[in-house]
């Protein structure tokens, strides 16, 4: 797998993911928004140049990874992120439930 550095930003009530691969200058994005105790993942974007390396998985897995540190839930309204979780069973107890 390429190597992908992610990053954090935002504030309590929205932000982003940010994954960098080294010598690229585009990055990929997840953007969540806060519903509740839930992170709402709304969008998951790789630029088509970084794009077939991994790079949305890692997103997805750094708010995986969160949210088991963290404490909170998961609304995969991505249609993205929603995929990962039909694949996933295991991060079942991470979605938010309506």
């Amino acid at each position: 797998m390429t190597e992908v550095t992610i990053t954090r930003h935002g504030t309590a009530d929205a932000g982003e993911y940010h994954a960098h691969l080294p010598g690229e200058r585009a990055i990929g994005r997840l953007t969540w928004v806060r519903r509740g105790t839930a992170r709402a993942a709304e969008h998951t974007l790789v630029p088509t140049e970084i794009g077939g390396r991994g790079v949305a998985a890692r997103l997805v897995e750094a708010l995986i990874e969160d949210a088991r540190t963290q404490g909170f839930t998961i609304d995969p309204v991505c249609s993205y992120v929603e995929a990962l979780f039909r694949r996933h069973p295991e991060w079942a107890d991470l979605r938010a439930q309506p």
